[in-house]
């Protein structure tokens, strides 16, 4: 049925479909949603009453080349999403740095789980920091924003595209391929491996992907019972930060063709700082920037952040051809 037709759903299903990516991280994030879903609702505590489909995407298709060369951040959400227009699945969990940041008009995000710690680690044996590397040393990273940040930094270390899911690339980093990789300290804590605490990147050196650390949840607008039972489960200090951050990718158009860093942070007192960069792929042009403002204009401050970046970065910054 188009999704013009879909029918505005009235009652409370009993059951839920579950549409992930395939990858160990992604499977532990559904079954994470999966478990807030049974504690919020004990009705789908039921063993039938959750049911995960994996859905294979583009993204996780082709291994073979860098992610701008293929499409950039719609490859590891085209096939979900399409699965949730046709009915196929009732909801879609997603790693929220892989989101567009204009959704199909269908679809929303209608709740977002408290954020992991968003920081990345580097994985590169006795080394614990950038600063330990040995001169030369290689990097191996799918991730423009890792790059530019490392080369920036050490413009002597070499970055190499370095692309799989996370025990595909601590595996090649054990055999040798590389000198060391980065990893997001979530997606390690999510896989049950702790212990990188240590080698966790400080933001001032390595600022985190947009909205990195935060999983969201997808389902079509016209559902209202799925948006009913999905709305408990929504962090609303980590949907204010993320609400920020993808402002700021908006603003600067941003995709994967562009190193493109934020990180919104909320105080106590209900104030709200972001902080961004851009970069070019080979580090040797970055801009940082950083707003503050009330929770309550997490969309300005994050468009304000981007606006600043893009001046200051000049109407050819984003051109850069990799």
């Amino acid at each position: 049925m188009p999704p013009e037709m879909s029918p505005t759903v009235s009652t409370k299903p009993s059951r839920l479909t579950i549409g992930t990516r395939g990858s160990a991280l992604a499977l532990a994030q559904a079954n994470m949603v999966a478990d807030h879903l049974r504690v919020a609702h004990p009705a789908l505590a039921a063993p039938d009453a959750i049911e995960i489909a994996v859905i294979k995407t583009t993204g996780d298709r082709v291994q073979d080349r860098p992610l701008a060369e293929i499409g950039g951040k719609g490859l590891f959400t085209k096939e979900i999403e399409e699965a949730l227009l046709d009915g196929r699945i009732d909801l879609a969990v997603h790693s929220m740095k892989d989101l567009e940041t204009q959704l199909p008009g269908a679809l929303a995000i209608v709740a977002v789980l408290e954020r992991e710690d968003p920081r990345d680690v580097l994985l590169a044996g006795a080394a614990k920091t950038i600063a330990e590397l040995p001169h030369g040393a290689v990097i191996g990273t799918a991730s423009l924003r890792r790059g530019a940040q490392i080369l920036a930094a050490r413009p002597d270390l070499k970055v190499v595209p370095f692309r799989g899911n996370v025990n595909t690339r601590i595996a090649k980093l054990e055999a040798g391929e590389v000198d060391a990789t980065i990893l997001a300290l979530a997606g390690l804590r999510r896989l049950g491996m702790e212990g990188y605490e240590e080698s966790a990147i400080p933001v001032a050196e390595m600022l985190p992907a947009v909205a990195q650390g935060a999983i969201g949840i997808e389902c079509r607008e016209a559902d209202s019972a799925t948006r009913a039972l999905l709305e408990p489960l929504d962090h609303t200090a980590t949907a204010i930060a993320v609400k920020a951050e993808r402002a700021l990718l908006a603003a600067l158009d941003g995709s994967c063709r562009t190193p493109i860093a934020a990180l919104a942070v909320l105080d106590a007192a209900g104030g709200l700082a972001i902080e961004a960069l851009i970069a070019t792929p080979d580090g040797a042009s970055l801009h940082r920037t950083r707003e503050a403002g009330a929770a309550e204009a997490a969309e300005a401050l994050g468009r304000a952040a981007g606006a600043t970046l893009r001046a200051v970065g000049g109407p050819t910054f984003f051109d850069t051809d990799i």
